[in-house]
């Protein structure tokens, strides 16, 4: 059987411990533990800067051109490409003026997160589409999602909005 200590140490994530004074399971009841030489130098691995690899990596994506080339020299070709590339589908040109994701974005974002069936949105009309089929129910299901996100999470400043995203993509699936 296990003692209360270990039942108290086992509620937080590793490298985490409980908080005193807060009740467990409660928001802010898991601090940091602070380790010996841990004050965010160099060393630390948390702080350092991911090497470029073949594949996506999405911290690659967050920094900008200029910091890689002052730490690491400059970029060949390949690696440019490869940063510009990994990340169209969150910048403008992988963005549909309409609302939500254009081709290449919707390449953009499979290719950073293998295995996503995304695909792009429904944008037939309603009566066009055939009753029970792959895309109305698709449609509808969205119009599901979306419309319930509309009414329980934005403000009425976002809701009544035409150029919010979540008004944008209601009007692209014709919801």
């Amino acid at each position: 059987m296990k003692s209360f200590k270990d039942y108290m140490t086992e509620r937080c994530w590793p490298g985490y411990k409980p908080a005193p004074g807060k009740k467990a399971y409660a928001k802010g009841s898991c601090v940091k533990e602070e380790r010996e030489g841990d004050a965010g130098g160099a060393d630390n691995p948390v702080f350092t800067k991911p090497k470029m690899k073949m594949g996506v990596n999405k911290a690659i994506a967050k920094i900008s051109k200029e910091e890689y080339e002052a730490d690491d020299g400059p970029l060949t070709e390949d690696q440019l490409n490869q940063l510009k590339e990994s990340e169209a589908w969150t910048r403008k040109e992988g963005q549909s003026e309409s609302g939500g994701l254009n081709r290449k974005g919707i390449e953009s974002y499979r290719r950073a997160n293998p295995g996503s069936k995304l695909s792009m949105a429904v944008t037939t009309k309603p009566s066009k589409l055939k009753p029970g089929s792959k895309a109305a129910n698709r449609r509808k299901s969205f119009c599901a999602r979306m419309g319930g996100l509309k009414r329980r999470l934005t403000s009425s400043k976002t809701a009544n909005n035409p150029n919010s995203r979540v008004n944008k993509a209601l009007r692209k699936w014709n919801c």
